[in-house]
């Protein structure tokens, strides 16, 4: 589900004509919509209904707070992977016992920092965190409460960059020897085994790995209940959105049906999973993250050059791979639109940015309305994995993030100026001969 369309020819985010938010914030931005965020959340939610549940919001898909905000307020948990993560959903006005800490490599001082402020559990991916949790606990008199991350070996059907669920992959501990690493951590006095975790990877569009991991772990949930009493089994997230014709429909019943052949809805993924861990009669935590926001966002751009070659044509963008770098990174496709809606005949064309690299593109040979100078796109499904994951290289600024709220729009993070590029660097000032 998402609120952008075009209303009278011109593209909208709810009820806000996105050309407006150009003109009065400039491009390249980033633009997200509230209604989408409440709407994805709630409707997963509905979804599973049946469960006790917490549904885990996961920061690292897109942390801004005004973000984390809504969320709060929508009576989300969250999934955090770093101690800045934890902080921002403080200052958002969440907590941290609603707050599940994941990641492979935390140090000591953020698992203490963690520790202190009340954290509801530490996901352990290894031996040696189990026991640097518990040194951690330790020194500070505390208890720690911990899940194992148990990986399922299921492969997922996703890019080899996001599949986290297999052996191959460095995240969690083998199916195989989670009992004996619990019954380790049972022996080690400042923890408190809390649950049981599971995470396969992300973009996932069928719900049949989804179903295959959560069978593969109930008999090992259920006999760690029985043995150390645990709250909570986390299925982890991954559920994927549409990036393929994000706009093509427009029709909100083409949303809330499977009919898309690369559509997974709540109601397939909670169908496919409820049946398997209802009888567990402990409390599911999910942990979504581009579900709720993926398709919550655009990038706006401005083309700034048309170059034709003998070989191509180039759309030339005022927004870069440091903007949105998943296409560069993952091959990830973007649908792109114009934001004057055209119905002139197509053209093949590569939709690149300024920065110099080969791999600075958000299209190749993609057909697409004609465009000039000056006309703007908007890049869909851009809500996640796009501002976070956005640098300075070049040495560009980064780019401001507006939230529609109806017919109302906010500056939720202001443009970076040249100044603040250099702000906190220092050059030393040393004697010569």
């Amino acid at each position: 589900m998402h609120l952008f369309s075009y209303i009278d020819g011109s593209l909208c985010c709810e009820g806000v004509r996105l050309e407006e938010v150009a003109a009065r914030f400039g491009t390249p931005a980033y633009v997200y919509s509230a209604g989408t965020i409440r709407e994805n959340f709630r409707r997963l939610d509905r979804a599973l209904a049946p469960l006790d549940r917490m549904i885990c919001y996961a920061v690292k898909a897109n942390s801004n707070t005004a973000i984390l905000d809504l969320l709060v307020r929508e009576g989300a948990g969250f999934d955090i992977v770093s101690a800045g993560e934890l902080f921002r959903v403080l200052k958002a006005g969440g907590r941290a016992d609603r707050c599940t800490f994941a990641g492979v490599g935390k140090t000591a001082e953020e698992i203490a920092w963690a520790l202190k402020r009340g954290i509801y559990c530490l996901n352990v991916e290894s031996e040696p965190e189990l026991e640097r949790i518990n040194a951690v606990a330790g020194s500070l008199g505390l208890v720690a409460p911990i899940a194992l991350r148990v990986n399922p070996d299921v492969d997922a059907h996703t890019h080899e960059f996001i599949s986290t669920g297999k052996s191959k992959n460095k995240f969690g501990i083998g199916l195989d020897r989670a009992a004996a690493v619990y019954a380790a951590a049972a022996a080690m006095p400042h923890l408190r085994i809390r649950g049981v975790q599971t995470h396969i990877g992300s973009q996932i569009l069928d719900a049949g790995p989804f179903a295959e991991a959560a069978g593969k772990l109930a008999g090992l949930v259920a006999d760690i209940h029985a043995r150390h009493g645990i709250e909570f089994f986390s299925i982890g997230g991954g559920i994927g959105i549409v990036y393929d014709h994000a706009l093509a429909s427009g029709a909100p019943a083409w949303w809330q049906s499977s009919d898309h052949p690369h559509r997974i809805t709540p109601e397939d993924y909670a169908a496919a999973i409820v049946p398997v861990l209802g009888p567990l009669g402990l409390k599911i935590l999910f942990e979504p993250g581009r579900f709720i926001v993926g398709n919550a966002g655009v990038v706006l751009s401005t083309v700034q050059y048309v170059k034709t070659t003998p070989a191509k044509t180039f759309a030339i963008v005022d927004s870069a791979m440091n903007d949105l770098i998943r296409p560069a990174l993952y091959e990830g496709w973007h649908e792109i639109v114009p934001l004057e809606e055209s119905r002139a005949p197509l053209v093949p064309m590569d939709v690149v940015g300024p920065v110099c690299e080969s791999g600075d593109f958000f299209a190749q040979d993609r057909d697409l309305p004609p465009l000039a100078p000056g006309d703007r796109i908007a890049v869909l499904s851009s809500g996640a994995y796009g501002f976070v994951m956005s640098s300075n290289y070049n040495s560009r600024p980064l780019l401001p993030e507006i939230l529609v709220d109806g017919k109302s729009m906010h500056l939720i993070r202001r443009r970076q100026s040249l100044e603040d590029l250099v702000a906190g660097e220092t050059i030393p000032r040393t004697q010569t001969s």
